[in-house]
């Protein structure tokens, strides 16, 4: 039994979403002219309550494009120091914006009420311009740590009273969005821009959407077709886009239930030091004695695959690929007295 912990981008695409792919009636994206896409993209807007989006192939590109259209050389994005686009995007915001990351020391990947205003830097020559917040929900590096609407609120308020942009990577929004209840809506009245992830827990197999207003889009779009982001017959992607939408949002609280399974298991163990607090489909640990590398290479002779986040640090992720059986069978490898005893493979 192989369970695949690594990452919820493992997902794929199921029987009934490959059939709406082969399905999709498509025609050329860069020309507008993919029938599959333009309903995608519309659809995602109205969801959001917003005026267009994009599709794009990686969730990368929709936030290195919200913070192209939303800045100039030589401004600053205030961002957690967990966020993605700091921690996981290349640097490419140095590249492709010449912007700066003004990075502030939250709490488990989220900004704390005031920090934004401590942030903002006053205009001197010789300071970058603070002209973007991006807030991250849930925070990958935090643990699947949740924003609610109400927090959220609090800190875009604070950004406009300095008169920034707000752009929220949305990855996984979907996965807390089955823990509060809020709506899409909801979230796309207080950003000027989202980006929303396809291929992690919707498993579709690739793509994210920018969202934002249609002049930004536009402008949006002519940064995608130059960084060759332009896609041909794209529907069949979008077909999977749309059919995750359509099946696989309801289903991401089963996923975050596994994962506090895990959780719950990993705190009992000797050998397990701490286990962040885990709200959504990412349980996050650390090892007491064990790095991270052993113990994972001890998780692999069972075919239990995960990653390290950290020396000693271990990320597990659940996803509509892992089963309630397949948690059975960690847990029944976890539950020994310590990880440094993970039994060898019986013959």
């Amino acid at each position: 039994m192989l369970v695949n912990l690594i990452s919820d981008t493992a997902t794929q695409p199921t029987p009934a979403m490959l059939e709406a792919m082969f399905a999709a009636p498509v025609g050329d994206d860069v020309f507008r002219q993919d029938p599959t896409v333009n309903q995608l993209e519309a659809t995602v807007a109205d969801m959001f309550g917003m005026e267009a989006a994009l599709f794009c192939p990686s969730g990368t590109m929709t936030n290195q494009l919200a913070i192209k259209c939303h800045t100039r050389p030589l401004d600053e994005v205030i961002c957690e120091e967990k966020s993605h686009i700091y921690q996981y995007e290349g640097g490419v915001y140095s590249l492709l914006s010449s912007v700066s990351m003004n990075l502030v020391h939250g709490e488990r990947g989220k900004i704390l009420p005031g920090q934004i205003d401590a942030a903002v830097k006053p205009e001197y020559d010789w300071l970058p311009r603070t002209r973007l917040l991006v807030v991250e929900n849930t925070c990958n590096k935090g643990g699947g740590s949740i924003y609610t609407i109400d927090e959220a609120a609090l800190l875009v308020r604070e950004a406009r009273a300095h008169g920034l942009a707000v752009h929220l990577d949305g990855a996984r929004l979907f996965n807390a969005l089955v823990e509060t209840g809020e709506t899409p809506r909801q979230w796309g009245t207080l950003f000027d821009t989202v980006s929303l992830c396809l291929s992690k827990g919707l498993g579709a197999p690739v793509g994210s959407l920018l969202i934002g207003k249609q002049s930004l889009i536009d402008e949006a779009r002519r940064y995608r077709k130059v960084l060759g982001g332009g896609m041909r017959q794209a529907g069949y992607l979008a077909a999977a886009g749309l059919y995750a939408l359509d099946h696989h949002v309801d289903r991401l609280a089963e996923d975050n239930a596994r994962a506090r399974r895990l959780a719950a298991a990993l705190r009992d163990l000797p050998g397990v030091a701490s286990v962040a607090d885990t709200e959504t489909n990412i349980c996050i640990f650390d090892l007491r004695d064990e790095t991270a590398a052993t113990f994972l290479e001890r998780l692999r002779e069972h075919d239990i695959l995960a990653t390290a986040f950290g020396p000693r640090t271990v990320r597990f992720t659940t996803h509509l690929g892992v089963t309630e059986e397949q948690i059975d069978y960690v847990i029944d490898r976890l539950s020994l007295r310590s990880p440094r005893a993970v039994p060898p493979v019986r013959g």
